[in-house]
């Protein structure tokens, strides 16, 4: 009995699901098509949403545009304000009145760029800042700001230390570099070079850079010794009268500086020291001549007229300028003496000590004159020199025959000759006083001893006979020495 009313339920629960099958299926079905289009139209939605709109986190500009159309992004970028603050580091430099970003919307293809370029499937919460700049000219940000920038570092830099440059220089001789100092002072070309390479956004940040002098081991530095050790090699062949005399700037400079052109500066040096030590040395002015007479003597006659000395301040001065100009050799070319207009006489002349080997002769105790042309004994003749009695004696020393005069009037005075005018056929002076070789045709007494009592008022009295010979042997700057 309980077995067959267990049975029964059985079969109806069959017979039941074998009667509800074929309906369950068919929703089963349509609930899952209709879970697929509720999907599908979610991923649509998503899809269009993602396609048209910027992702949560994105920047353009440092400006939030997540969420946003390329219109609306045009648009808020657009209305955006610039603070224009210019910070070097921590310090705010300049605080400008606000501005509106310069994006329009000839920059809305580029927006449309960036939300293609940062789409994503699904949404994305990376975050991302994109810059751009208008296509429109911002010329308060490219023009007036940078000027405004650079008109306030020159500004502040006025009342900055500026930094200092290691510096090259020779000193008492020896080449010394200079500590260099970073002063501080900013590199405004820098600074505004870093401006320009700033984001379009509203505060500007930009690293502080300071003008940095030229340190002591630079390479620029290193070449400006090794110039200072060229200079320092550097000679000049100094030459007076026959002889060379190799100068030397490690041994004569002492202070100097070379530009960046490689302009030479003597500040300081020994050159007057040495050329006055040549001078000394090798000059004939106001000092005695070693001369062999006629006769072979050799006596010691002081020059007067004749005689040459160097320019000392003058060569020194030439000298220094060769070191300069790293001129090898030069020639003394200033030169001075007691001459008719301060020229130095017999600067050319080097043999026979200096008066070479044409000259005239003249020898008061002897009362005669000999001239020699080169070497050679040409003219000799007794002659009556200044009236010793009275203090009119020819001067003794070495002269020059200062010029020639034929047919020549000559003017003057005179122990008890107050004034006379004599005329002569020859005239040869040799003294800036008057002194000089004449004819004499008014004179009677040749006598040896004439010049004691008789003689001239200090010139040599010439017979008339022989004063052409004598006249026509003598030469403009021909020595004539006296003694």
């Amino acid at each position: 009995m309980c077995m067959g009313e267990l049975q029964q339920p059985i079969l109806e629960i069959e017979t039941k699901r074998g009667n509800r099958y074929k309906p369950q299926g068919k929703r089963y079905l349509i609930v899952i098509g209709t879970i697929i289009i509720i999907i599908a139209l979610i991923v649509a939605g998503m899809s269009y949403y993602q396609a048209t709109r910027f992702n949560s986190k994105i920047m353009v500009n440092n400006i939030q545009v997540g969420g946003l159309t390329a219109d609306k992004a045009i648009n808020k970028l657009s209305s955006t304000k610039l603070t224009n603050r210019v910070y070097i580091g921590e310090e705010l430099i300049l605080d400008e009145n606000e501005t509106e970003m310069a994006f329009s919307d000839q920059d809305k293809s580029e927006i449309k760029k960036l939300l293609k370029s940062q789409w994503t499937f699904f949404p994305s919460f990376e975050e991302k800042n994109y810059w751009l700049i208008p296509k429109n000219k911002d010329e308060f940000r490219s023009e007036t700001l940078p000027k405004q920038l650079e008109e306030k570092l020159q500004s502040l830099n006025e009342s900055l230390k500026a930094p200092e440059d290691a510096e090259v220089k020779l000193v008492g001789g020896k080449i010394v570099v200079s500590n260099s100092d970073h002063g501080e002072q900013y590199n405004i070309a820098a600074i505004l070079k870093d401006f320009k390479k700033q984001k379009y956004t509203s505060e500007i940040h930009l690293q502080p850079v300071f003008t940095q002098p030229i340190a002591e081991d630079s390479p620029i530095i290193k070449e400006e010794e090794s110039k200072y050790r060229d200079f320092l090699a550097r000679t000049v062949d100094y030459k007076v009268q026959d002889k060379v005399y190799t100068l030397k700037a490690s041994e004569l400079i002492k202070d100097a500086s070379i530009s960046k052109d490689m302009k030479v500066t003597i500040t300081a040096s020994d050159i007057k020291k040495k050329i006055d030590e040549i001078n000394q040395s090798q000059s004939t002015l106001n000092k005695n001549f070693t001369f062999k007479t006629h006769s072979g003597k050799v006596i010691s006659v002081k020059g007067q007229g004749y005689g040459w000395a160097l320019d000392v301040e003058k060569e020194a001065a030439l000298v220094q300028k060769a070191f300069e100009k790293e001129t090898k050799s030069i020639s003394a070319s200033n030169i001075y003496g007691h001459g008719w207009t301060n020229e130095g006489i017999g600067y050319e002349t080097t043999k026979n000590n200096g008066i070479g080997n044409t000259y005239a002769e003249v020898s008061i105790a002897d009362q005669h004159i000999w001239i020699y042309k080169n070497g050679k004994l040409v003219v000799n003749t007794h002659v009556v020199t200044g009236k010793h009695s009275t203090g009119e004696d020819t001067s003794p020393g070495v002269w020059y025959i200062l010029f020639k005069r034929t047919g020549y009037t000559l003017t003057g005075s005179a122990v008890g000759k107050p004034d006379y005018a004599i005329k002569v056929n020859y005239w040869a002076p040799f003294t800036n006083s008057g002194q000089g070789f004449h004819d004499a045709s008014w004179r009677t007494n040749w006598a040896g001893n004439a010049y004691l009592s008789d003689g001239s008022g200090g010139c040599v009295n010439t017979p008339p006979s022989v004063m052409k010979m004598v006249y026509d042997n003598l030469d403009t700057y021909d020595p004539v020495v006296i003694y």
